[in-house]
C-alpha cells in the first residue's frame, strides 16, 4: 500500500513539473555568433536609455534610418574583416550620403562580443565609447551585429546615436 502510495505521489509531482514554462533567457544574452540570430534593438534602446538616465540624461528610440546606417557599417566590417569607423566612409559623409539630417551623431563600433550584454559592457567600460552613449542631445538610436563566420571576430558591432533636432 505503502509502495502504490509513493509511486503515485511520484507520478503526480512529476506531472506538475511538467507544466512549468522554461524559463527564457534575456535577449541581451543572445549570442549573436550563430547564423540567424537576430538584435533586439528594442533591448539596447532600453538598455542605452536606462544608462542614460542614470546618469541624468535623456533617452532615446530606435530611428530605422540610423538601423539601416548601422546595419550598412556592421556589413562592411564584417566583409572587410575589420574593425574601423572608416571602413566605408566616416560617419558624417555615412549620415549625408544616407540622407539623414544628423545635427549631432556619434558612433561606436566593436567586433569580437557575442552578445549585447558584452557590447554595452565593453562601451561603457572605454571612455571614448562612454562618453558616446552619454552624449548630450542624442535622442535616436541605429544599432547591428552582423556575423561573419570565416573572420577573425567572428561579430561586428555598429551603435549610432544622433539627433535632428535643431541645436
Amino acid at each position: 500500500m505503502r509502495a502504490a502510495a509513493a509511486i503515485l505521489i511520484t507520478l503526480l509531482l512529476a506531472g506538475c513539473a511538467g507544466n512549468e514554462a522554461p524559463v527564457q533567457q534575456p535577449s541581451m544574452y543572445t549570442d549573436m555568433a550563430v547564423p540567424g540570430a537576430q538584435l533586439d534593438a528594442q533591448a539596447a534602446a532600453v538598455m542605452i536609455s536606462q544608462y542614460r538616465q542614470n546618469n541624468m540624461l535623456g533617452t532615446i528610440v530606435i530611428d530605422p534610418d540610423l538601423m539601416r546606417l548601422a546595419e550598412s557599417q556592421s556589413q562592411a566590417m564584417a566583409a572587410a574583416n575589420k574593425m574601423d569607423h572608416d571602413v566605408r566612409a566616416p560617419l558624417a559623409k555615412r549620415l549625408a550620403t544616407g540622407g539623414y539630417p544628423a545635427t549631432v551623431a556619434v558612433e561606436n563600433v566593436s567586433a569580437g562580443y557575442h552578445t549585447l550584454a558584452e557590447a554595452f559592457s565593453g562601451w561603457r567600460d572605454s571612455p571614448p565609447h562612454r562618453a558616446n552613449m552619454l552624449k548630450s542631445g542624442v535622442t535616436k538610436l541605429g544599432i547591428a551585429a552582423s556575423y561573419a563566420p570565416g573572420t577573425k571576430y567572428k561579430v561586428f558591432w555598429t551603435m549610432i546615436l544622433a539627433s535632428t533636432e535643431p541645436r
